[in-house]
């Protein structure tokens, strides 16, 4: 499972990378395949596939395997109620302080261990593809790219596909030739790669077959 490390960095995997604040803001996804109970894992799984059913629909991730890790680690629970207000009913100091209090809870909850909130920087669609294929072609794909984040790449690419086939030039866009060509020569070659590299050249990857 992807675990999100914060304010990490340097050290002898990383000797040429410097920072004057200890990281402070960092983040890097990590996969541990022994991250997590059967549970966790299970409820991981289970966004995955309900946000593949819904990419039409709604292209954000929302953030949740972030905010998975993040309610856990700082042992969320919420004890304020929902307010719900009627059509017809007035709104109250009371209702919105309770509102406010419920949200500010849920966002403490959000903050990493070195003060910032993550997020993900997703929406552009044209920068990862050109990476993949510099690293193809230098012959450095397999050595800033494991297996598992080609998986990813492969997922995340699959899951804003817009309808008609093509890709824009954000998840929101409508398909573009630019964007459409990038994605799928970053698919194909991706998918070249696992299936040599992989166990099981048959395994389906987020809705994405790599044989």
């Amino acid at each position: 499972m992807w675990r999100l490390k914060v304010a990490e960095g340097g050290g002898p995997y990383e000797p040429y990378l410097y920072s004057t604040n200890n990281f402070v803001g960092r983040q890097i996804w990590e996969f541990d395949p022994n991250y997590g109970t059967p549970e966790e894992q299970a409820q991981v799984e289970a966004a995955r596939q309900l946000f593949a059913l819904n990419r039409a629909r709604v292209k954000p991730s929302a953030d949740l395997l972030l905010q998975f890790q993040l309610l856990k680690e700082n042992n969320f629970q919420q004890t304020i109620p929902t307010v719900k207000i009627g059509e017809d009913e007035d709104v109250t100091y009371e209702a919105i302080t309770t509102a406010v209090n419920r949200a500010l809870r849920f966002c403490s909850s959000m903050q990493a261990k070195d003060g910032h909130w993550p997020a993900e920087n997703a929406g552009p669609l044209f920068f990862l593809p050109p990476l993949v294929m510099c690293l193809y072609i230098t012959g450095h794909l397999d050595e800033i790219f494991s297996p598992e984040h080609k998986k990813e790449i492969l997922r995340y690419i699959y899951n804003h596909q817009n309808e008609d086939g093509g890709w824009g030039f954000h998840i929101e866009g409508h398909s573009i030739m630019f964007c459409t060509v990038l994605s799928y020569i970053c698919m194909r070659i991706l998918e070249l790669v696992i299936f040599i590299d992989a166990d099981d050249a048959s395994a389906t990857h987020g809705g994405f077959r790599t044989d």
